[in-house]
């Protein structure tokens, strides 16, 4: 297959892959509102103009002009004022942010029936109002559960693994440029301890050896002391004895990867790890998701600043960050460079292309379940901060005595929902110009 048959394939799978998370994150609020009993009449995925459309029952099922999200509509979202009219705007509602208040008010109202009072969202008890509101992202976050056993557990992906691929015969100085031993260079305490190349090191220092990543550990923390190394040799345990040598290595960001300019003294024992499909055990799954939403949160707590960043990029000569925030142009090339870059481990090209793009969407459902629950509207987190808060105010009244202050007011806050899709949209502007004129690449 070609390499822009594969961009084009890697670019399809994630908008398909973005359109039906999108589409199964509104699921998730639909189904509890019609098993509470509240009316939804529309179901779209997508803004703007409707493509096409099919009424089923009292739902208007359909798909819009721009795939940046989606909504259910529900009869009435918002309360009326205590006295009022349901749908009625009080012609005293002169201020600009009240009467976008009280527009939206009445705006919930309009598709209220005859009856159907009782259907409406504000009536429903706080716990089914967040059950609803919470269901969207929820859905997003199985999503992202079973994308990442998928990935991560069923497939594998390419990994370094405690096998032997090379042994060092020497030890280089430090910042060396030459790439054989000399005479005066010390015998690498690998190739002293017998350590061949084809060995699986199944304990080292007392410790069973589970990964690469933790047998570099133990060695970097093992300089100047003599431990004992049991590998698998042809079958057959082989127990050895080394001693790392300390050196001193350059100290590298955690973040980038780069040298930071420090140095350290590490253990060094002079052995390279081979390359071959690691498996992560269904278990730890939870724990890879959890620290993908933490990393998403840590992007969105600094999102003003990320954004500058962005922007700076994109007008000017800094360098993009290549961990952070894109658009959706940015997100298609990254699918696209992805199914297109060739396999690491030979033979085995289908499968590690189907592990890349999964783990993708896997990400990206995790980024959809953070950002709808920043608790601020018109995020699906905005209404659950406002029925917690109901819940709270409710209390702090059963406390002091005094009667049920009702439904809190969601409506409210309307205005400041505004203005964070105004944000948003500027967002998605600039993200959208960055994406082309300074993309992320993955290097």
């Amino acid at each position: 297959m070609s390499e822009v048959l594969l961009w084009v394939v890697g670019i399809l799978v994630a908008a398909v892959g973005v359109a039906v998370s999108i589409a199964l994150h509104e699921v998730g609020h639909l189904l509890p509102a019609k098993r509470f009993g509240v009316k939804v009449t529309q179901y779209m995925v997508g803004f703007g103009p409707t493509l096409f459309s099919r009424r089923r029952g009292e739902t208007e099922y359909g798909v819009k002009a721009i795939p940046l999200g989606g909504y259910i509509r529900m009869i009435g979202m918002f309360p009326p004022q205590p006295g009022d009219e349901p749908g009625r705007v009080r012609a005293s509602s002169t201020g600009r942010w009240a009467l976008m208040a009280e527009e939206a008010r009445a705006a919930s109202f309009v598709e209220v029936g005859p009856g159907e009072e009782h259907r409406t969202f504000y009536r429903l008890p706080v716990a089914k109002r967040i059950a609803i509101m919470f269901g969207g992202p929820f859905v997003n976050l199985v999503l992202a559960l079973v994308l990442t056993a998928v990935a991560a557990s069923a497939i594998g992906a390419p990994g370094l693994v405690p096998t032997v691929s090379s042994v060092s015969q020497c030890v280089l100085p430090a910042g060396t440029t030459a790439s054989e031993c000399g005479p005066d260079d010390p015998p690498a305490p690998g190739a002293r301890a017998g350590l061949q190349p084809g060995d699986t090191v199944l304990s080292f220092a007392g410790r069973e050896v589970t990964g690469w990543e933790q047998l570099s550990d133990l060695i970097r923390a093992s300089g100047g002391r003599t431990v004992q190394v049991v590998v698998e040799r042809d079958g057959r345990r082989v127990e050895l004895t080394a001693t790392p040598v300390l050196t001193r290595r350059a100290v590298l960001d955690e973040r980038t990867g780069e040298p930071t300019g420090a140095v350290e003294e590490v253990g060094f024992l002079g052995v390279s790890p081979s390359i071959a499909v690691v498996r992560t055990p269904l278990a730890e799954v939870p724990a890879v998701v959890a620290g993908q939403v933490a990393g998403v949160a840590n992007i969105v707590l600094r999102l003003p600043q990320r954004l500058v960043d962005v922007a700076q990029a994109a007008f000017g000569s800094e360098a993009r960050d290549p961990n952070g925030p894109i658009g959706v142009v940015g997100i298609g090339r990254i699918a696209g460079e992805l199914n297109a870059r060739p396999a690491i481990i030979p033979g085995d090209e289908l499968a590690e292309r189907t592990s890349r793009l999964v783990s993708l969407l896997a990400g990206l459902n995790v980024a959809l379940f953070v950002f709808n629950m920043i608790p601020l509207l018109p995020f699906d987190g905005g209404h659950i901060a406002g029925a917690l808060w109901e819940v709270l105010k409710k209390a702090l009244f059963r406390l002091r005595g005094r009667p049920d202050p009702g439904p809190v007011d969601v409506a409210k806050a309307m205005p400041l929902a505004y203005g964070v899709s105004l944000v948003l949209i500027g967002m998605s502007a600039l993200l959208l110009y960055a994406d082309i004129v300074r993309p992320v690449t993955l290097g």
